[in-house]
C-alpha cells in the first residue's frame, strides 16, 4: 500500500560518499509505502567548504526539500542559519537534523538519543566513574550529553582546540548543574585512571585514517566506544579488541539517530529493528 506522502531529504557533510544514511531512510520509506528520496550533498565532491552552507540551505528550501541531516564539519556552523532550535539542540549546541516546516528552518539533534540507545544496548553494564572523550565538536557535544545522562561521574574531554574542550565542559556543567565535565589535561595519566574511552572525532574514517589516542594507552580493562561507522571497524576498535577491550562500534548511533530523523521528516513512526537489520545487511 503506497502512501500519498512524499519526502525529499539530504545529508550535508564532507567526505560522506560511504554513508549508509540514504539507504536506511529510503528502505524504511519503501517499507512504509512512502515515496522517499534521500540525496548526498558532499562538500568534498562539490569542492565546497563550510562557507557554502547558506547557499545550500536556501537551495534546499527552493527545491522543496522536507529536511536535511547535517554532519561533520557543519553541526555547529549551521545554527546561526536556523529559525528555531529544539530544546535538545539548544542545550547541546549542535544540530544534525533540520526540518523545513511552515517557512521555517527548525534544528534538532538526534545524535544524543542515538548514542544513548546504542550505549545502553552495547555497554549498558560497564563502569562509568571516569571516562575520556576525544573530540569536542558537534558530535562530541551530543555524545557528552548522552554520557552524563547515562551516569558518567567524571568526563574528561580532549580536543585539538583546548578552548573548545573548555567551552563544552562549561556548557555541560551548567546544563547538568554539576561539575562532572572537565577539559582534559595530561592524556596519559587520565587514560590510566579511566574506565572507558569514547572517540567522537572523525579520526578513523576512511578519509581520515589513524587513531585518536596512541595505541600504548589502551589496556584490556578499558571499554572503548566509537561513533565513526565507515568503516565500521576503525583502527581504534581493531586495536582495542585485539587486547581484549569491550567495544561499541558506531553502527547503533548511526541507526538510532536515523530512526528519529526519519520520524521528524515523515511524521511516521519508524521501525527501529527493521532499520537496524537493514544497516547490518549492508556490506561493511
Amino acid at each position: 500500500m503506497t502512501s500519498s506522502k512524499s519526502i525529499l531529504a539530504g545529508l550535508i557533510g564532507a567526505g560522506i560518499q560511504a554513508s549508509r544514511t540514504p539507504a536506511m531512510h529510503e528502505h524504511e520509506g519503501d517499507a512504509q509505502g512512502i515515496r522517499y528520496l534521500y540525496r548526498l550533498i558532499d562538500l568534498d565532491q562539490l569542492k565546497l567548504d563550510i562557507s557554502a552552507l547558506p547557499d545550500l540551505l536556501s537551495a534546499a528550501e527552493r527545491m522543496s526539500f522536507t529536511g536535511l541531516n547535517i554532519t561533520f564539519p557543519c553541526k555547529q556552523a549551521i545554527i546561526p542559519l536556523l529559525d528555531e532550535l529544539s530544546d535538545e539542540a539548544r542545550g547541546i549546541g549542535a544540530v544534525n537534523t533540520v526540518v523545513f516546516k511552515d517557512g521555517k528552518r527548525i534544528g534538532h539533534n538526534t545524535d544524543c538519543l542515538g548514542f544513548s540507545e546504542g550505549f545502553k544496548r552495547g555497554l549498558g553494564d560497564v563502569a562509568r566513574r571516569r571516562v575520556v572523550q576525544m573530540g569536542a565538536g558537534g558530535a562530541g557535544a551530543a555524545v557528552a550529553h548522552a554520557l552524563l545522562s547515562e551516569g558518567v561521574e567524571q568526563l574528561s574531554i580532549f580536543d585539538v582546540e583546548l578552548e573548545r574542550a573548555h567551552a563544552l565542559a562549561t556548557r555541560l556543567n551548567q546544563h547538568f548543574d554539576s561539575p562532572r565535565a572537565q577539559a582534559g589535561g595530561d592524556l596519559s595519566s587520565t587514560m590510566a585512571a579511566a574506565d572507558g574511552l569514547v572517540n567522537t572525532t572523525p579520526m578513523g574514517m576512511a578519509k581520515l585514517p589513524g587513531m585518536p589516542v596512541p595505541k600504548a594507552l589502551l589496556r584490556k580493562e578499558l571499554w572503548v566506544a566509537e561513533i565513526v561507522y565507515f568503516p565500521l571497524e576503525t583502527e581504534l576498535l581493531r586495536e582495542a579488541r585485539a587486547i581484549g577491550c569491550r567495544t561499541l562500534d558506531g553502527g547503533n548511533m548511526a541507526v538510532f539517530q536515523a530512526v528519529k530523523a526519519f520520524e521528524l521528516f515523515s511524521d511516521a513512526q519508524a521501525d527501529a529493528q527493521r532499520m537496524l537489520d537493514h544497516f547490518h545487511s549492508m556490506s561493511g
